[in-house]
């Protein structure tokens, strides 16, 4: 029993380095396809980094110990160019530094001050290095460190994995944070919502709402509509169900433009084309994450349809 143990076990150790590789190799990529957006966008420029000096490559894994560093330095050279980047042997040696009376070994993180040092030696007439690169392997990818020299200012710090998730995970909690805070001020929130329901009946309406609450469960705000009623503009409120897929039930009530100004003029009530009030009763069921979903309107002039709504969609910069 012991023996096929001993033999599933060494069956097991190759695939979980291979494993590991991949998941490196995988980091990485997201490491290089990071960086390089972040260059097109201009969150940052090479020529400001360089010349860098590559301070630590240094593998995690027994088994990746042979293949990382030049890995890692290949990555670095398609993200920032040959000619940018420098290379530091010493930097990942202990270093033995000797003085009158005094012999000191350190095998500690190497300080901005020695890093300096370090590339005064070895540089020759070249230009002093402005930044200092660490992309060292980690058990879920690799962690990049870049410092500023001059001044020991953090350009960068951030963890790769093939997914990303732990930029996910930062990016969500940066984001409760500011939800957070955004509550803890009492600041509303507008959402822009444009319903177009066509079957069988038909309704199209466009929604200025804020949204509020402890639970930030409420919206309410002001609509206007084209059809159903014809040019109508009226009131708006909303419920959110998070535990029916956010689901948002409510109403709105509509005032029919065209039949205020008739019944104004006349001095009595008519139905011109609408009602003078119309109220109608809405659902919408958002489609994942997106900025769309399925809509069910029902109005109080017998018009029953099923059809879309457009959330929040960034193409129209001059609704709020």
């Amino acid at each position: 029993m012991l023996l096929v143990r001993l033999v599933l076990l060494a069956a097991l150790l190759p695939m979980t380095a291979f494993a590991q590789r991949e998941t490196t190799r995988e980091a990485l990529s997201r490491f290089e396809e990071t960086l390089a957006m972040r260059l097109e966008d201009g969150a940052f420029v090479a020529k400001d980094l360089a010349p860098a000096i590559v301070v630590s490559v240094t593998p995690a894994f027994e088994e990746s110990r042979a293949w990382y560093p030049t890995e890692a330095l290949a990555t670095l050279v398609r993200v920032f160019g040959a000619a940018s980047l420098r290379s530091c042997e010493a930097c990942m040696a202990p270093r033995l530094y000797v003085e009158e009376g005094k012999l000191e070994q350190f095998t500690t993180s190497l300080s901005t001050t020695e890093i300096t040092r370090l590339d005064e030696l070895s540089r020759g007439s070249a230009s002093p290095a402005r930044t200092a690169i660490w992309l060292d392997e980690t058990a879920e990818g690799v962690s990049l460190r870049i410092i500023d020299l001059k001044n020991s200012r953090i350009v960068l710090a951030e963890n790769f994995d093939p997914r990303l998730t732990e930029s996910a995970r930062t990016r969500k909690t940066f984001s409760l944070a500011r939800e957070l805070d955004r509550r803890a001020r009492s600041d509303s929130l507008t959402h822009t919502f444009i319903d177009v329901t066509m079957y069988p009946g038909q309704h199209v309406s466009l929604d200025w709402a804020e949204q509020w609450g402890e639970t930030n469960a409420n919206l309410s705000g002001v609509s206007l509509s084209l059809f159903d009623p014809v040019l109508g503009v009226g009131a708006s409120y909303y419920r959110v169900v998070p535990r029916a897929l956010n689901i948002m039930v409510g109403a709105k009530v509509l005032l029919s433009v065209p039949t205020a100004v008739v019944t104004g003029i006349s001095g009595q009530p008519q139905d011109v084309i609408d009602p003078l009030l119309t109220a109608v009763f809405m659902v919408r069921v958002p489609i994942g994450s997106s900025n769309y979903g399925v809509t069910l309107s029902a109005s109080t002039n017998g018009r029953i349809g099923v059809g879309f709504s457009l959330m929040n969609l960034s193409w129209m910069p001059f609704l709020p």
